[in-house]
């Protein structure tokens, strides 16, 4: 009985190839796997559009294609509630070591969704990613998910000496911890949604060694969007490149079940006579595509506000949390 199931779940892995797709042949396959697109899954949920770009064929090859694969990854269709419940049921909490925090975020940081942080400078953005990428590595019991992590750089803030520090807080080894750490300096915004198809090979790669990416980061997430595109005439191409990276950054989420943490810088409103003056880079798209968003700021000393400002099921909310040398701690 125990040889049929292993040959059976052998036959499964099998099917899931790019050539297993009709009207997929091996010329095909191999444009679609230069273009990123290297699971029937990544195949299923791209845009008759992108799938017509990279393979160089028609919209309506590529759309039968795109059907196909949406067939045998089954994914796309209408699914009853209590379906979606149990689905849910594989989603995954990485704690940030703070409870009050972990409480603010429904568990901590969640699997197939978009967290964003937004602050200041100082207000903790980068230090609760640093913390992340080590909790991640945390057995399941401890609050993490035993997860490889993904980290997409722009700004040149990923420290590994504070990644170190962290782990041995935790009395895990600096060493293996840093291993599980694959970062990536984008040098400007193309680069920076390139890295997210380059991401897509890498947790492949690391599937077939037998780790999981259960996280990517990305700090900060508009820095370089926001220098190249100045002025109100480049803002929708701006716009339409921020929306196209949010969603691949999320399709990257679901694939994999990774969390998907992203930091976001503020500006300033001079003419905002009450409240706080500040508010994040990006306008509406960033607001409508991140499940979670997160104001952070400082206050005396080593502490920090957290402010839940949306999310689709938790009610707004605060909690305050320190940032120590030994990471994310409650006050």
């Amino acid at each position: 009985m125990v040889e049929d199931k292993s040959e059976n779940s052998n036959e499964s892995e099998k099917v899931l190839d790019l050539e297993d797709i009709p009207n997929v042949g091996s010329a095909i396959a191999e444009k679609l796997r230069s273009a990123g697109f290297t699971t029937i899954e990544s195949v299923a949920v791209a845009s008759p559009s992108e799938i017509s770009s990279v393979a160089e064929i028609g919209e309506s090859l590529a759309l039968k294609i795109i059907t196909s694969a949406r067939k045998l990854a089954n994914i796309g269709g209408f699914e009853s509630g209590d379906v979606i419940l149990q689905r849910r049921r594989s989603i995954g909490k990485i704690t940030t070591g703070s409870k009050a925090l972990d409480e603010l975020l429904g568990g901590g940081g969640e699997t197939q969704a978009i967290t964003e942080l937004f602050g200041e400078f100082g207000s903790g953005k980068t230090q609760i990613c640093h913390q992340l990428a080590v909790n991640v590595q945390l057995p399941k019991e401890e609050g993490g998910l035993e997860g490889a992590v993904v980290v997409i750089d722009t700004e040149g803030t990923f420290r590994p000496e504070r990644i170190a520090q962290m782990a041995e807080a935790k009395g895990l080894d600096a060493d293996e911890v840093l291993k599980n750490i694959f970062v990536a300096q984008a040098y400007n915004s193309n680069h920076q949604m390139l890295l997210v198809d380059n991401a897509k090979e890498l947790a492949n790669k690391l599937k077939t060694e037998g780790k999981q990416v259960r996280l990517m980061i990305v700090d900060s997430l508009t820095a370089h969007f926001r220098a190249e595109y100045v002025g109100r005439g480049t803002l929708a191409d701006r716009q339409q490149k921020l929306n196209r990276h949010l969603h691949d950054l999320l399709r990257f989420g679901e694939l994999f079940n990774a969390a998907i943490v992203v930091t976001n810088q503020v500006m300033a409103k001079p003419d905002q006579f009450f409240g706080d003056p500040t508010k994040p880079v990006g306008g509406h798209i960033v607001a409508h595509t991140a499940t979670f968003r997160v104001y952070l700021r400082k206050s005396k000393g080593e502490l920090r506000v957290a402010r839940l400002i949306d999310s689709p099921h938790l009610p707004e909310s605060e909690a305050v949390f320190k940032v120590t040398e030994r990471g994310i701690e409650d006050k």
